[in-house]
């Protein structure tokens, strides 16, 4: 697929891949429609990216406000979408969870599931009946390296990654006979503020390369266009995971600095019984705006 044959309806567009990413896609020509929770952010991303549109037919920005951890949010931005004739639709949309599995509350590790594995499996089944009447489509998940590879550290945040890309997989043989291809994108460490001062701690201590988002957003845009199943971004990131899957525990022995640099514990286990699994909290509407902003 051509970026300029490309409307992207692009999640977490507001955070720091999310950004690139459409500056990326724009650039190149593709019409996207910018998803995020925040009216005022998106507006204002919508506007800068319009005014570096040049030429007689740039491409549509266009931007929707909803928050993708309320369910109940899913249908509306699927049929707004489908409105809009979105043939790609790119799940970038993500939280982060770093640190000693004690530490986690069950609360917290239901969060970071739902909102990096569960929501983008009910928005792809939302919108995949308009996606398959499309002559070609794309469901892009951008997940992680870690989501082949586990490290010390992340076992919360790779088992939401492991799951969408085992997600991706099926689901890509699962509409193998389909105009729907089904990709993963895998970035390394991004320097973004989706990094806690914990995180830049622990890749400094253990020698961790980070790329610039512009690195994972181009591997997006090339991704789109190849229509290859899946790329892993980074050197000796790729080669990692391609030995952690033929033969996994041979790197065992290989993160044992990882471990050694993880934070202390600052807090006693969490209780097992204080889960309450996110649905749709009471809080305020969704903000659910449309906008065509022009330069």
């Amino acid at each position: 697929m051509k970026a300029k044959d490309a409307r992207v309806l692009l999640t977490g567009a507001t955070g720091g891949i999310g950004q690139a990413a459409a500056a990326a896609l724009v650039g190149a020509g593709a019409s996207v429609m910018l998803l995020g929770r925040s009216p005022a952010r998106l507006a204002a991303q919508a506007r800068a990216l319009a005014r570096t549109c040049t030429g007689p037919t740039p491409p549509a920005i266009e931007w929707y406000a909803a928050d993708l951890t309320r369910t109940s949010s899913l249908g509306g931005i699927s049929d707004v979408a489908a409105g809009w004739g979105c043939n790609v639709l790119v799940h970038n949309a993500g939280v982060p969870a770093f640190g000693r599995i004690e530490g986690f509350g069950a609360n917290e590790m239901a969060q970071v599931l739902h909102l990096n594995l569960f929501a983008p499996m009910l928005l792809t089944q939302a919108l995949l009946p308009h996606l398959r009447t499309r002559p070609e489509a794309r469901i892009v998940f951008v997940g992680s390296v870690l989501g082949r590879l586990g490290l010390p550290g992340f076992s919360v945040y790779s088992a939401s990654k492991f799951g969408l890309r085992g997600f991706a997989e099926s689901l890509r043989r699962e509409l193998g006979d389909s105009h729907v291809g089904v990709q993963y994108l895998g970035p390394r460490s991004t320097r973004t503020a989706f990094n806690s001062d914990a995180v830049d701690g622990y890749n400094k201590a253990t020698g961790t390369a980070m790329d610039a988002p512009e690195v994972a957003a181009q591997a997006l845009l090339q991704l789109i266009e190849s229509g290859a199943a899946e790329r892993f971004v980074g050197f000796p990131e790729s080669l990692a995971v391609r030995l952690n899957g033929l033969a996994p525990s041979l790197l065992d022995g290989a993160f044992r600095k990882h471990r050694s640099s993880l934070p202390p514990l600052t807090a006693p286990p969490a209780p097992v019984l204080d889960c309450t699994l996110p649905t749709d909290p009471p809080a305020e509407a969704d903000s659910h705006s449309l906008m065509r902003d022009a330069p």
